[in-house]
Parts: structure tokens; sequence; C-alpha cells
């Protein structure tokens, strides 16, 4: 059975569903009804700066908090849906930090995340201005993807920009209707 987990990047106001939401959600209605859904807004999870310990301890310890709870849901997952809008061309902060928390996940004695990684389908979900400026984000998803050998199943854009742009934009609400089922 799929469980799609969506890592919500949006520093909207609570309350507030922004643009990139508003298309993922629109996406995760195409699918199937028995299709377990896990929505974790990285706004209400505050985690802590990555440390890197690489090159001194080696090793991380299992995460607590926030982080066990991303991690588990992470590693619980078939499709991992990053649903991030593009700040400053590229990932908001929390999503940066959450990927840069994989760099400790691959080292934690016992826990063969590379490998299980590999098992599951990245997709990114993502509202701009223009199209032109995702593609950093785009390359960054791909070769996140690429290092675990996770298939990028498919990128996601729709416009964005002020408060419900991306209802306006038909081409987007098109894709996103059929997304997952071309996953």
């Amino acid at each position: 059975m799929s469980h799609y987990l969506f890592i919500v990047a949006s520093t909207r106001e609570p309350g507030h569903t922004g643009n990139t939401e508003w298309l993922a959600r629109r996406a995760a209605d195409g699918l199937p009804a028995d299709t377990t859904q896990t929505w974790l807004p990285l706004a209400q999870m505050p985690i802590e700066p990555f440390t890197d310990q690489r090159h001194t301890v080696g090793t991380y310890p299992w995460p607590d908090g926030h982080l066990r709870t991303l991690l588990d849901a992470t590693m619980a997952c078939t499709d991992l849906v990053l649903v991030a809008p593009v700040y400053w061309y590229s990932f908001p902060s929390s999503l940066k930090t959450y990927l840069d928390h994989w760099s400790a996940w691959m080292r934690i004695d016992g826990l063969p995340f590379k490998a299980e990684m590999a098992k599951k389908r990245l997709h990114l979900v993502t509202t701009s201005g223009n199209r032109a400026k995702a593609q950093p984000m785009i390359d960054s998803t791909r070769l996140c993807a690429e290092f675990l050998a996770m298939p990028l199943a498919g990128v996601l854009w729709g416009k964005g920009g002020p408060p419900d742009a991306v209802q306006s934009d038909a081409e987007a609400i098109a894709a996103a209707e059929a997304f997952f089922r071309s996953a």
C-alpha cells in the first residue's frame, strides 16, 4: 500500500494555506482512496540547525522530538513529496534544514537510511512567480534524488506569488489533477 508523506515548507501564517500547499492538496485529491497521506508542516515543527560531525565524531545519535517524528515519517513512506514554494530561488530554510539532517541520518548506527531512501519515490510541488525562478530548486531536488538513488517521480509547478494566485493557473490545476497518476 502506498504512503505519501507531504513535507510542507511554507512559512505562511497559521490558518492561511499558501499557493504551493493548495496545489499539493489538489494533486493529493487524485490519489486512490486507500492511499495513506501524512502531512507535516515544518513551520509547526521547529528543528535545530544541523551540526556537521562527519569528520570529528563520525556517527550521530538517534534524534528525538520533531526530528524523530520527521525521521520516522520519512522512513515509513513510500513516496516523499516536498511541498515547497520558491524562496530566493531555492528551498525555504525549514526544508533545507530537514534535508541537511539527512546527512546525520545516513550516519546513525543501525539505520540503513540511504538504502531505504532508494526504495522511495521523490516528488516536488512548487510555485513561484515564473518557472525559470524555480529551476535551481528543481535541480537541487533532482540532485538529492540522484545522490540517494531515488526516482524523481515528478515536478509540479504552478504560478505563485500573492495569495490564491495558483487558483487562476488552469495549466497547473490540470497538471495537479493528473500528477500522481503519472508517477
